[in-house]
């Protein structure tokens, strides 16, 4: 089935119509299938502008929410990137059009081999996919350029901001109940300015940011 008027009209209405300027984010929406990434969903609802189910608690966010962040993560062609909360994979084949090389952490054991699995079957060979705890990034493959969090602790992670490198951009939402999208970008000193963006509603980041909540 050819989907491609269905990624045009989501660009078009809900990226383009909102604010989304970089022409290289639109190009990669424009190009990744997220129909591959929610094959239980009907290719028309997998582009509706709102978050989707991937089981085990968890879901794709809307397409707008997943451009701001990747646009705002400013990635170059010669990023290093790292998406915490691999999900389905739609964002890591997202940020795969945009960066050198991806590095993608899920928690979810069963998420993060079905991820892999289909990224590999897409013939994606830029992104590695590995189980682990978000919350404590990928020390090993740092430092990274761009680092976009797809799930809320209640504060920012030190480890993340410490992965960042000098120039780099960490988009991550941080709260609770309420929650707010922040940007953290590192100056070539070693210090951080923060911005925030946009109110946001994700799923709670899991595992040591899970343990961490209210201390």
């Amino acid at each position: 089935m050819d989907t491609s008027a269905l990624r045009e009209a989501m660009v078009r209405d809900q990226l383009v119509a909102r604010g989304i300027r970089d022409e290289r984010v639109l190009a990669a929406f424009r190009k990744v299938r997220r129909e591959l990434f929610i094959p239980d969903v009907p290719p028309d609802l997998a582009h509706e502008d709102h978050p989707i189910s991937i089981g085990f608690s968890q879901t794709i966010s809307q397409p707008y929410i997943l451009a701001l962040m990747t646009q705002a993560a400013r990635p170059k062609p010669t990023s290093r990137g790292l998406d915490i909360g691999t999900g389905s994979g739609y964002q890591a084949a997202v940020l795969a059009q945009l960066c050198k090389e991806v590095c993608s952490i899920e928690i979810l054991k069963p998420l993060a081999d079905s991820a892999r699995s289909r990224l590999m079957a897409l013939g994606y060979k830029n992104i590695t996919v590995r189980v682990g705890d978000g919350y404590r990034g990928w020390p090993e493959k740092a430092p990274f350029d761009v680092i976009i969090v797809a799930a809320a602790p209640d504060h920012v992670p030190q480890p993340l901001i410490d992965q960042l490198a000098p120039g780099g951009r960490l988009v991550i939402p941080v709260g609770g109940w309420f929650q707010e999208l922040l940007v953290i970008e590192k100056q070539k000193d070693g210090t951080v300015d923060r911005q925030s963006i946009a109110p946001v509603t994700f799923v709670p980041m899991r595992g040591e940011a899970e343990n961490a909540r209210g201390k």
